[in-house]
């Protein structure tokens, strides 16, 4: 008898397949003599569409919202309806024992594989593996440590609220705003109230009135001093500013005051995804998707670090005895920064990192005790693996110790202050930064009564300055702090409100659209509101501890649903597609929008009943631009296809050693050219898409 073990992803099952000794490789599963391996290509199965459920609904009608299933139900996704079918051919097989459920181990990866099984009406036993590191050692460790499924009930209740919750507020909300409205308008439980942050910041910024404000610094000796009036550096009277400043011309100032402080820093936690995604964005200017993405391949792919998709910050007990290993799979990369530990036998000198308590699902991202090869890394992979490390090094060195030095001088009846540092022990800050501040022996010798002529005053005039908008970095502190999605969801949650036009990114902030700003005053306040997205995140997580009723959750949510869409079908504001042109279309009359499509911009129908599109601009190509490195337009001339830069006006042509191309050799090359999107995703977000699409 055999073990069917359901992966999420086909990489992920090939390297199951491996470690568990399955080499008979068929197209959608890989068996050997005890397992047999498949997997899924994200989600196969997803809730039922409103028109699955009643053909009225295909329709948008405001007469027909909210819609509400008495008992929402599934299907089957019909892009991956094959992967499925093959899977519930294998769980008929006589020779199959029981399921080994094999996906992400997370709130998303069970929920991927209990609808599946839900689909198949399987009945036979099903066990969970849970790990959080992809490597050999893990995997073997993982099939002998199974646990029983039952164990992740929670979770997958959560994972169903989630995912109903979404449904149920996200398809009605954004219906009731289309048709309201006539443009497609997306709204969401989690998107809304990143979007209302966003629109928050941009107010604060427009409203702002700068102010003009002055400042005086001087040399005194080495110091560097600045006139301060009760921790106030700023003077806001350019008179006073004057004044103050012909008082200090010339003067010798006396130190009145020092105060040295003894201070320790210690050891920075290992990463959670959602500060690796913030410093990524801070360092190297990587959106959170793509930190995701790139952390993704080297859990899966090079199998050196932990499960990614983590949001604590701590390590087991039962870890200890790991860190060793992992130092030694480091030491030849790393072999500067981790000699000076390796004597210590993995020893961890910041305790405070092992807690029990206060790791859930996962543990922080850390190494793999696997061996890396840097030179199989890409550049982006690298950046991020070098940042995990490091930071795990860290664990390992002293707390980091200083002295900070404060002082005060009075000069012509004005108080000038100064503030410096001594490193005394550099601890970690010698493996997350190679250059250690050197000790300033000058301010050491610093003493009350010592007097410095006052050399260099300068007064400067500044203005006051608006608050940035929000980086990447940014508004994941701020998604964080509310509780606004998981670690796992929030860049996808960026993304969607990227990809729905009401917010763009520019020079690495995050601007809101026109288009974002009328949505968020259509909007239900509470909809906007984080603190009330923040208590139905609690609610989740409290039923996947166990600690939640699933049934009351989801009869808040579909009370809210009913108020929510009976609010805005009640609502008397005024919308204005912001893309709207003076050209008209020639089916219907109704005024053209102009959108960017995935190949270029286009022009759309306002009318939503009518589907009328022009292409305005040239279909984009994957060929780059050999000097500026954009995608470059590809045109059909008189000689055939030929590729041109919209920026750069380069020309090149398809094939230099053809003249002519005949129309099979056209269709071929565009196809090369032009990008091929795979997408298994699920319907309701496909709906929310298409609609946008029809702009």
């Amino acid at each position: 008898m055999k073990s069917l073990v359901l992966a999420e992803k086909p990489s992920v099952g090939r390297e199951l397949a491996r470690v568990l000794g399955c080499t008979e490789n068929k197209k959608r599963y890989i068996e050997g003599p005890r397992y047999i391996v498949t997997w899924a290509l994200g989600h196969l199965i997803e809730l039922k569409m409103p028109e699955d459920y009643h053909p009225k609904y295909k329709e948008w009608r405001m007469e027909d919202l909210p819609i509400l299933p008495d008992k929402m139900e599934i299907k089957t996704i019909r892009q991956t309806y094959p992967q499925y079918k093959a899977i519930e051919q294998l769980g008929k097989r006589s020779d199959i024992k029981d399921c080994i459920i094999a996906t992400d181990a997370g709130r998303e990866g069970e929920l991927v594989a209990r609808w599946i099984l839900e689909k198949m009406r399987w009945k036979k036993p099903v066990k969970r593996l849970w790990i959080s590191s992809q490597t050999d050692k893990a995997i073997k460790d993982g099939f002998k440590q199974l646990k029983p499924a039952k164990q992740y009930d929670n979770l997958y209740h959560s994972a169903v609220c989630r995912s109903e919750a979404d449904w149920l507020i996200g398809l009605n909300v954004s219906r009731a705003l289309t048709v309201k409205y006539n443009d497609p308008l997306s709204a969401g439980r989690v998107q809304t109230p990143t979007l209302a942050m966003v629109l928050e910041r941009e107010r604060e910024i427009q409203s702002f009135v700068p102010k003009k404000y002055w400042t005086i610094e001087a040399l005194a000796g080495k110091l560097e001093v600045s006139y301060d009036q009760h921790g106030e550096k700023r003077i806001f009277d350019e008179q006073k500013a004057n004044a103050i400043h012909a008082a200090l011309s010339g003067q010798t100032a006396v130190v009145t005051e020092v105060i040295r402080k003894q201070k320790q820093e210690q050891q920075p936690l290992p990463y959670d995804l959602t500060e690796l995604q913030r410093d990524a964005n801070h360092r190297f200017g990587f959106t959170a998707k793509k930190t995701l993405n790139v952390l993704q391949n080297l859990y899966e792919q090079h199998k050196l670090v932990t499960y990614p998709r983590t949001d604590s910050k701590y390590l087991t007990k039962d870890m200890e005895n790991t860190m060793y290993d992992r130092l030694l799979a480091v030491k030849d990369a790393y072999k500067e920064e981790v000699q000076p530990v390796l004597s210590r036998k993995g020893k961890i000198l910041a305790k405070r990192v092992i807690n029990d308590a206060k790791v859930t699902d996962h543990h922080a991202i850390i190494p793999t005790d696997e061996r890396p090869a840097l030179s199989d890394l890409s550049a982006d992979e690298r950046k991020i693996y070098d940042l995990i490390v490091k930071r795990f090094l860290a664990l390992f060195y002293l707390v980091y110790e200083y002295e900070t030095v404060q002082f005060k001088l009075q000069a012509g009846g004005k108080t000038m202050t100064g503030r410096t540092m001594a490193v005394k022990n550099a601890g970690f800050t010698a493996v997350l930064h190679h250059e250690q501040e050197r000790e300033n022996t000058t301010l050491l010798s610093i003493k009350e009564g010592k007097k410095f002529k006052l050399e260099q005053i300068r007064l400067s005039q500044h203005l006051t300055e608006a608050p940035k908008r929000y980086s990447e970095a940014d508004i994941l502190s701020r998604m964080e702090k509310y509780g606004l999605g998981t670690p796992a969801t929030r860049a996808d949650i960026i993304e969607r409100l990227v990809s729905s036009e009401t917010i763009s990114r520019e020079s690495g902030r995050l601007v809101p659209t026109p288009k974002g700003k009328q949505l968020i005053d259509l909007v239900n306040d509470e909809l906007k509101s984080p603190e009330l997205t923040a208590k139905w995140e609690e609610q989740l997580e409290a039923i996947a501890r166990g600690k939640g009723n699933p049934k009351q959750f989801l009869e808040t949510i579909r009370r809210e649903t009913v108020r929510l869409v009976r609010e805005i079908r009640t609502s008397d504001k005024k919308y204005r597609a912001h893309n709207l042109t003076g050209t008209k279309c020639p089916e219907c009359g109704s005024l053209m929008k102009e959108v960017n499509g995935k190949d270029g911009k286009k022009l759309v129908c306002s009318n939503r009943e009518c589907r009328f599109t022009k292409r305005k601009s040239p279909k984009l190509s994957n060929r780059r631009c050999p000097t500026c490195h954009k995608k470059m337009e590809i045109h059909h001339g008189k000689s055939g296809v030929y590729f041109q830069c919209r920026h750069c006006n380069i020309v090149q042509k398809a094939d230099e050693k053809k003249k002519t191309l005949s129309k099979h050799e056209e269709k071929k090359l565009l196809q090369k050219y032009t990008k091929k999107e795979e997408s298994f995703g699920n319907s309701l977000a496909d709906a929310l898409k298409a609609a946008l699409e029809k702009e």
